[in-house]
């Protein structure tokens, strides 16, 4: 059984140089370092970065780099045409939801429910979250339509 104290080992004075930690005091005095005082520093050494590789990218069908393979004309305007669809799905919803939210804005004066007619400020509250309702739903409508133009 081992019962004896281990050495401690004594730290060189360690300066700090910005974000740099030298033990140096030569290139400390050089570089105008401040010492540390107290305390251990314990540094770990990062990894290095591994050199980029210098071989050549491999050539697929002439298609652009990373765009992945080519697609037939008439696949693609299979593809097209089931995105304009969900589109124009998307558009009768964001519709149906912008309808819905301005019938219960009602111009930013809907009725008063229960305790609302107590407390004013609940129903200026719920006012502006029906108003940012109806913004919300006016461009999501907006922006399905630029997206439908945008594949026309």
């Amino acid at each position: 059984m081992l019962t004896g104290a281990l050495p401690v080992f004594a730290q060189d004075t360690i300066y700090r140089c910005g974000n740099e930690y030298i033990n140096n005091a030569a290139i400390a005095k050089q570089r105008g370092c401040v010492p540390l005082q107290g305390g251990n520093v314990t540094v770990i050494e990062g990894t290095r970065p591994s050199p980029a590789s210098t071989a050549p990218a491999p050539r697929g069908n002439g298609a652009v780099q990373g765009s992945g393979p080519r697609v037939d004309s008439a696949a693609q305007r299979q593809r097209d045409a089931d995105a304009r669809a969900t589109l124009e799905a998307e558009l009768r919803k964001a519709e149906e939801r912008l309808a819905e939210a301005q019938k219960a804005y009602a111009n930013g004066e809907p009725e008063k429910q229960g305790i609302e007619g107590r407390n004013h400020q609940r129903y200026l509250d719920r006012v502006a979250s029906l108003k940012d309702a109806v913004t919300r739903a006016e461009n999501d409508v907006a922006s399905i339509r630029r997206e439908l133009q945008r594949l026309n």
